[in-house]
């Protein structure tokens, strides 16, 4: 991994820690010096806050004390809960938390050989698509002799207040990680993809049967090594006020542990149910917890002896940590960040996806066909004007995850640019042959909407059918300039590609072979009325379309003398008076059979919506009729840049 690591703001870790031993001296960062400008990015009342090294808070510093655990941490006075929640997850894990903290065993106070330690640490996060190793000396923000943000509960452990300064490093100042997401932090802990769900929008308190369907799910993500926090939405309520169930608003809590349990015959007699779905929480600030059922004091848990909990594995291993019902879980909270680590490897038992990841941006400009700033599907306009990506479904369906991100805007506070803009994609099913940009929606099938959102990252999972897409990532007004990364995950690979071309390029050969005039577009949507093949009454038909020397064939139809194809093919044509020729096959062991074919001229001037055309035998446009026909939608145009 380490030679794919970039290094923030170009510091190397070894070469500042060789020349400080050398010189006898401790790292003090000028990237991120111990002054008011590291704190804040815009003026604030400042209290006298000192900086001061571990060595001066306590006796025998430690990086790590025995280890990390989920409880190592509290808040402090910034508003990083989803950073702490976060924290909180990642200590969950230990080959990611190593990845993160890399070398600790390196990093950590040598007590032996206290001229051994130069005051610098590193840690690395996943940036914008890149490993990134931050380096950081150990000059901590107090007041009063104590740390203001976040500690550990061990007085002389100091990794999550060293990893939280490398955080705030990359994000500017300590100021700009007021106020975020969990599964942000998560994503750049991990590089792992992170969705949103909105419990209350998917009435997942009152639907049972979604209910079901969300915990099968998360209990999938936690065993395999993904995270999941959770909060309450804030709106018309003070942030961090008390519900009467003693859950905080608007702060994020991490799930520890999900549980399925099928209960021994004294219990399910004691709670009428053969099953308990359940899931433990974590508390940021180590207190403050659930009071309802399962809370630590509650009726429930008085009916279950100590060892039928070890059994069940309903441990609370410490003060802020609680069970929930999952049902009570989905009524009580409205927010869930979920962090899928995508497995990729193909050593693994597990399902494997390949993936694909493009870099991308938004930017402006005034001509309409080198402008990618369309906005949203709304802008009918200039929704074609955006950055477009072609991918195929190579399965008779597949499942395809997407992960949509913007660059990280804190950097930008300081200039009062540090919103999330509101990002999301389409989906669109295109012809079976396309190569190059979408100029006009036309017989294209827009298959699938992503969740417009202005959290960092926008996520959708969707079966889709076998065939060519464009994936077109917006933003929801047209002319915000930004950057971002488009992430796909498929079963099987998908080729995915940015269309860059608007038509097909002029070259030497084409002076010689000639170049295309024309751009023909076709969909068949269906056949009836074919003539039957088998004795049972059907036939296994299939279309094959052809222009010039090009061919696009459709998948069989089992079975049907009504068959819906559904087949969009496109041809850049050279020679505008060789026809367009549609043909009805039926697909046999042996040798297939045509059935039937229409041939067209395809003129700019010839009809634009659907039309029903009568099956012909062989022959030109004159031959003999047959059973059936066929509707079809077909334009033309001789400018190649029109469709």
């Amino acid at each position: 991994m380490s030679s794919s690591v970039q290094l923030f703001r170009d510091q190397k870790y070894h070469e500042l820690k060789g020349q400080c031993l050398q010189q006898g001296r401790l790292f003090e960062d000028p990237e991120f010096p111990a002054s008011d400008e590291s704190l804040y990015y815009e003026s604030t009342t400042k209290g006298k806050v000192e900086w001061k090294r571990p060595k001066a808070l306590c006796e025998d510093p430690r990086l790590l004390v025995d280890g990390i655990s989920s409880h190592d941490f509290h808040q402090g006075k910034l508003g990083n809960c989803w950073f702490v929640a976060a924290c909180s997850c990642l200590a969950l894990r230990k080959s990611l938390w190593q990845q993160v903290i890399p070398d600790y065993n390196e990093q950590e106070w040598d007590p032996k050989n206290p001229g051994k330690y130069a005051g610098i640490f590193r840690f690395r996060f996943w940036r914008f698509g890149e490993w990134t190793e931050v380096v950081v000396d150990d000059l901590l923000p107090t007041e009063y002799g104590e740390l203001i943000y976040c500690r550990s509960n061990v007085r002389n452990e100091f990794w999550s207040a060293l990893l939280e300064k490398a955080y705030a490093k990359l994000a500017g100042s300590y100021q700009a990680l007021d106020g975020g997401c969990a599964a942000e932090a998560l994503v750049d802990f991990t590089g792992a993809v992170a969705e949103s769900v909105n419990l209350a929008e998917g009435r997942y308190g009152e639907v049972i049967s979604e209910q079901m369907k969300l915990f099968e799910d998360l209990m999938k993500v936690h065993k395999r090594g993904g995270f999941i926090s959770c909060s309450i939405s804030s709106s018309g309520r003070p942030s961090e006020a008390e519900t009467e169930m003693g859950l905080i608003v608007g702060h994020a809590y991490s799930v520890t542990a999900i549980r399925k349990l099928r209960l021994g015959e004294r219990l399910v007699f004691s709670f009428k149910a053969e099953k308990l779905f359940m899931i433990r929480l974590r508390n940021p600030w180590g207190r403050k917890e659930w009071h309802g059922a399962w809370s630590d004091s509650s009726e429930e848990w008085k009916k279950v002896s100590d060892s039928e909990r070890k059994n069940l594995g309903l441990t609370v291993g410490n003060d802020g940590e609680f069970w929930m019902t999952f049902e009570d879980w989905c009524k009580n909270f409205t927010d869930v960040d979920i962090c899928r680590t995508v497995n990729t490897s193909y050593f693994s038992l597990h399902k494997t996806w390949e993936k694909e990841m493009m870099y991308g941006a938004w930017a402006k400009h005034p001509e309409p066909l080198l402008n990618r700033s369309g906005g949203c599907f709304d802008n009918r306009e200039t929704f074609l004007q955006n950055p477009q990506y072609l991918f195929d479904v190579k399965k008779a369906e597949d499942k395809v995850l997407v992960s949509l991100q913007q660059e990280d805007r804190r950097q930008y506070r300081r200039e009062g640019k540090g919103d999330n803009i509101t990002i999301g994609f389409e989906i669109l099913k295109v012809e079976d042959n396309r190569r190059y940009r979408l100029h006009k929606l036309t017989v294209q099938e827009r298959v699938a909407t992503s969740p417009y959102s202005n959290t960092r990252s926008v996520f959708l999972r969707r079966s889709l059918q076998q065939g060519r897409y464009v994936l077109i990532p917006t933003t929801y007004i047209p002319g915000v300039p930004t950057k971002f990364i488009l992430r796909l995950y498929t079963d099987v690979p998908s080729k995915l590609r940015e269309l860059k071309a608007d038509r097909p390029k002029m070259t030497c050969w084409s002076l010689l072979c000639g170049y295309p005039r024309r751009v023909t577009q076709i969909k068949v949507h269906s056949a009836e009325g074919l003539q039957e093949q088998d004795r049972s009454g059907g036939a296994d038909p299939y279309v094959l379309i052809k222009c010039e020397n090009q061919s696009r064939r459709s998948a069989v139809q089992h079975d049907t003398t009504s068959p819906v194809f559904n087949t969009q093919v496109i041809f850049y044509r050279k020679d505008i008076d060789s026809p367009v020729t549609i043909q009805v096959w039926n697909s046999n062991l042996l040798s297939d059979q045509l059935l039937g074919q229409a041939v067209l001229a395809a003129s700019p001037g010839d009809p634009r919506e659907q039309q029903a055309l009568r099956l012909r035998g062989r022959g030109g446009r004159e031959a003999a009729e047959v059973p059936g026909h066929i509707s079809v939608t077909v334009l033309s145009s001789d400018d190649l840049a029109e469709l």
